[in-house]
């Protein structure tokens, strides 16, 4: 029977959820003027892919490591891309609050489309592929893998019903949630490493997220109300 841990997939389904919009929503942008994202989108499935099976081979190699070792490289590892995530949390955040910039458009060749197309399907995919060896270095290898599929397929799903509409998405919500996330189970892992017995097992883990949604949201806000507001182009 299949074992699934419910917090390691539903972190790898959000971190997914998270970096893939952004992929989808700039390969509609990438589109500019031009009828067809056809171009674009080959290159950004070409990148994932390219990621897609370099991770393969290393989870392959990181699964022969002892379980210990594994589990503090982990924590480490989540704790390090929760502050990538959190500033990047911060200018969405901003980015969602500033005015608009003056409209730019421009559609390009199809080939720079590809390109482009290549080089964003391939920076989001190394992002999200660091929480999934994470995730799998922390003994939850097949929990990653079906959240991760899962939110690939529902993305597909949905950018394939709402067409471009999926490039006015906002994600600073996921990115919250997903930066939580990344510091709850380094938390929580990091801990176990150190050969700290949690009360409850896996259910600390709701306070600890509930605990790191104030924090990080709470430091957002300040930081936010600290800087003034940028304008940011936005592409049509």
């Amino acid at each position: 029977m299949l074992s699934l841990d419910a917090p390691s997939l539903a972190l790898a389904f959000i971190i997914t959820l998270t970096e893939m919009t952004e992929v989808v929503a700039l390969v509609f942008a990438l589109r500019g003027e031009s009828d067809s994202i056809q171009s674009g989108a080959k290159g950004a499935i070409a990148g994932t892919a390219v990621v897609a099976g370099i991770a393969l081979g290393a989870g392959a190699i990181l699964l022969r490591l002892p379980p210990h070792a594994l589990l503090a490289g982990s924590a480490v590892v989540l704790a390090a891309f929760g502050v990538f995530l959190f500033r990047s949390t911060l200018k969405s955040y901003r980015r969602a609050r500033a005015p608009p910039a003056a409209h730019a458009t421009g559609s390009g060749g199809r080939s720079l489309q590809f390109a482009s197309g290549f080089t964003v399907g391939t920076v989001e995919s190394v992002e999200a592929v660091i929480v999934l060896l994470g995730i799998s270095a922390g003994g939850q290898a097949t929990s990653a893998l079906v959240g991760a599929v899962t939110a690939g397929v529902l993305l597909v799903v949905v950018a394939a019903l709402v067409h471009e509409r999926i490039r006015k998405v906002k994600v600073p919500t996921l990115k919250l949630v997903g930066t939580s996330l990344l510091f709850s189970f380094a938390v929580f892992w990091g801990a176990e490493a150190l050969g700290v017995n949690w009360p409850y097992g896996d259910l600390v883990l709701v306070p600890l997220l509930l605990l790191f949604l104030v924090l990080v949201r709470s430091s957002v806000e300040l930081l936010l109300r600290s800087s003034p507001p940028v304008q940011v182009e936005t592409k049509g």
